[in-house]
């Protein structure tokens, strides 16, 4: 998996009822776009992240 800084992450429920939680990649600390990823989900919750299989990146427009 690759990100940027930036790119918008879902991170999908895994039970019946729980939702999905949406966030945003504030670093990179991986080489090459590499995990962990800091992240910041819209609640203002922030966490260091190594992405399962519910992990969904939606890159942004490159620069």
């Amino acid at each position: 998996m690759e990100a940027a800084q930036g790119d918008r992450i879902v991170v999908h429920g895994r039970t019946v009822g729980s939702s999905d939680r949406h966030g945003v990649i504030l670093e990179v600390r991986g080489e090459g776009g590499s995990p962990p990823y800091v992240v910041r989900f819209d609640d203002g919750h922030e966490t260091v992240m190594y992405p399962g299989g519910d992990f969904a990146v939606g890159h942004g427009p490159k620069t």
